[in-house]
């Protein structure tokens, strides 16, 4: 299949700005099973990049092998530094955030403890964006986060990742489970945050990925087969319906 280029960010020059984060040949595997086999990706300077493609295919593992989550191979840079042999703990000081996609809070400690758990030595602490953003956290500070609602314990997740001075975000199914509501709601804070932070998300559901996102890449068996604007992927009924198994621009529920 042929793949298209995604357009490349322009600087204040006029100069095409480089990619926050590329991935060139990654592979991955999981107690000795290889879940990605060679995905190549890069996640422009600003905006929302779509990590896309049915299930099983390899889009969290992808996200979790850029973390180090995962046993890995291949080229990881992070603004022209390579990351690809670095411990989890040093990518995220190097200010790649995570949002997992089953949200992982910490169930017994207090909403706060759990913001104050992910405040990064030496980087700017955002609480005024978080409060902003989620202003019910501050109401529910001293409730314990496991009895949040899931739509509530998603906005802990994504207020962590926010907390930071991140360089770019990897967001993974944050409205899984969601009742429509919140969805609109989870994708108004994400595209907030895409004026502040580059982010590559996954995500099932097409009509917030329309929303959000600016390129688009896709995964079959591990593999990534498509690149390019997500507007004229989702747009294209055959290789919606060949590579998601939906057709983007009229399935009605939007999801994959």
């Amino acid at each position: 299949m042929s793949q298209h280029t995604a357009y490349p960010e322009k600087s204040a020059s006029g100069t095409a700005a480089a990619p926050v984060l590329v991935v060139r040949g990654l592979r991955a595997h999981v107690a000795g099973q290889q879940v990605v086999e060679h995905v190549d990706l890069e996640v422009a300077a600003t905006g929302v990049t779509a990590l896309l493609g049915r299930n099983g295919v390899g889009k969290t593992s992808t996200i979790k092998a850029v973390m180090g989550l995962i046993g890995r191979e291949g080229g990881i840079t992070l603004d022209g530094q390579d990351i690809s042999h670095l411990p989890t703990h040093r990518v995220a000081q190097l200010g790649v955030g995570y949002v997992p996609e089953d949200r992982e809070v910490f169930s017994g400690l207090t909403v706060t403890e759990n913001l104050r758990l992910a405040e990064r030595r030496g980087s700017e602490h955002r609480y005024d964006l978080v409060y902003d953003l989620f202003p019910e956290l501050r109401e529910r500070g001293q409730q314990a986060a496991g009895t949040l609602s899931g739509g509530q314990q998603q906005m802990v997740s994504l207020a962590r990742a926010l907390l930071n001075d991140n360089r770019v975000l990897l967001v993974d199914e944050p409205t899984k489970g969601l009742a429509p509501r919140l969805v609109q709601e989870v994708a108004r804070v994400l595209a907030h945050a895409a004026e502040v932070v580059p982010i590559l998300l996954v995500e099932q559901n097409l009509q917030v990925v329309r929303t959000l996102a600016r390129d688009a890449v896709v995964l079959t068996d591990g593999r990534s087969v498509h690149h390019g604007p997500a507007a004229e992927f989702l747009d294209d009924p055959v290789a919606t319906q060949r590579l998601l198994g939906v057709h983007g621009g009229t399935d009605p529920a939007g999801a994959v």
